[in-house]
């Protein structure tokens, strides 16, 4: 139960016009509706209970961090087989725990979202090894580190107000994880075909999966690395689905990340890595009059790519207005710049722009957000965005703020997306439905 409440993990084995019915819309909308198929109700928690689970965070919130480790420390003590299926540092892990525990603790009175987040959780726990039975056991851990940090205030009625919640979580993410068991693998075993390196810490690499991997363009992947065992980093292939399956990722070696550099700086052709199963929601929508806006920023690019991709084997492209727009700091580090730059020559609809924000370049100066404003208005496009984490938040203000609904508005959080991550379509607009 850490970042997903991966509290388990699995050993290592590395030892145009649109049709009415056209394939793209289909394929994709079918994405967007595959978690329904997860759904179910959670155990009963009533009122009462919930107001004293919240109640009850606020006396432990002062020690959260120190609740995270005293729960590990009480797991691994109680169950010390399952240690040696942990990374050897656990700090990331004990704060995607917090996060995920406040995320549910948010949720627990709003039974679709509770669902839809915690079928998340399970589906995406299936590739560290995790079983239902697992699940009591955490509960009990964690509701014993919850006791010792609430002292006092601690009580039978709040150990079942706890006990219910948890089992509300914990009944969902069985159930999704199971479903999810009958209609694809927990990982697929693949190995790495090509690595190049594209300069500013940047590689570009292709691995083969070993059998069929079904993913839509836009999504992104969990890999693990054979030199940093037990620890997945998510990055999105830069293509559209390939009738081989091989996928192409843009690795950036990130200060003090040991998936990235390993993948960067040690990774050659022919070896071995492992693929969690295809995640996000950042696909393509079957919206037939919108034109389409494309905003990245670092390797945020791929993802953008990949939909590009998409756009133009289908045909889209043909009827819509296609715009891109990239950032970053410097002109050094407009990173794909050429290659899109290259693909808008071969496809009269697409639409390239830089923008550079720390550097004075006649034509390009200016933050992603300033030069969307410039080059707007927006708000009869279909908006998908990748990037930092501040570049991501300023162009969906400024998207916003002129005109974009916010049902128009698509991405995938930069960080841990299944703890961040929207969890369903905000109300429609009624001035939106008209457009």
């Amino acid at each position: 139960m850490t970042g997903r409440f991966e509290f388990m993990h699995q050993s290592s084995h590395f030892d145009r016009p649109t049709a009415p019915a056209d394939d793209w819309g289909e394929a994709n909308a079918a994405h967007l509706a595959a978690p329904a198929r997860f759904a179910a109700a959670p155990a009963s928690v009533s009122d009462e209970d919930v107001a004293l689970v919240r109640a009850s965070l606020t006396v432990v919130a002062p020690h959260v961090s120190e609740l995270a480790a005293h729960f590990y420390s009480i797991l691994f003590s109680r169950y010390p087989q399952v240690r040696d299926l942990f990374p050897a540092e656990l700090d990331v892990q004990r704060e995607r725990l917090v996060r995920a525990l406040l995320r549910i603790v948010e949720l627990v009175d709003d039974p679709d979202n509770l669902v839809a987040f915690c079928s998340r959780l399970g589906r995406g726990h299936r590739k560290f090894g995790t079983q239902s039975g697992h699940y009591p056991a955490v509960g009990e851990c964690l509701l014993q580190a919850l006791s010792h940090f609430a002292g006092p205030a601690w009580h039978p009625a709040l150990a079942t107000a706890w006990q219910r919640a948890y089992t509300a979580a914990a009944d969902v993410m069985v159930r999704a994880a199971e479903e999810d068991a009958r209609n694809r693998p927990a990982v697929w075993d693949a190995h790495i075909v090509g690595h190049v390196h594209r300069g500013h810490g940047i590689a570009e690499i292709t691995v083969q999966p070993h059998q069929p991997y079904p993913f839509v363009a836009g999504q992104y992947v969990s890999i693990e690395t054979p030199w940093v065992p037990r620890q997945w980093r998510q990055y999105s292939p830069a293509n559209a689905p390939r009738p081989n399956s091989e996928l192409t990722f843009h690795v950036r070696a990130v200060r003090e990340g040991k998936v990235s550099n390993a993948l960067v700086h040690h990774a050659r052709p022919g070896d071995p890595v492992r693929l969690g199963p295809p995640e996000g929601d950042m696909v393509l929508r079957p919206t037939r009059q919108r034109d389409l806006l494309f905003v990245a920023g670092g390797t945020g690019l791929a993802p953008i790519r990949a939909l590009i991709e998409e756009v133009a084997q289908g045909g889209i492209g043909d009827a819509r207005e296609v715009s891109l727009f990239i950032g970053a700091r410097t002109a050094d580090e407009l990173y794909g710049l050429d290659d899109m730059l290259r693909m808008s020559q071969r496809y009269h609809w697409l639409r390239v722009r830089a923008a550079v924000s720390d550097e004075r370049i006649p034509g390009l100066e200016g933050t992603l957000p300033e030069v969307l404003a410039e080059f707007g208005p927006w708000y009869r496009h279909e908006a998908y965005l990748c990037g930092p984490p501040q570049m991501l938040s300023g162009a969906v203000h400024a998207l916003r703020r002129h005109g974009v609904p916010p049902r128009h508005i698509h991405y995938d959080p930069w960080d841990t997306p299944v703890l961040t991550a929207p969890l369903g379509p905000p109300p429609p607009d009624e001035e939106d439905d008209q457009l």
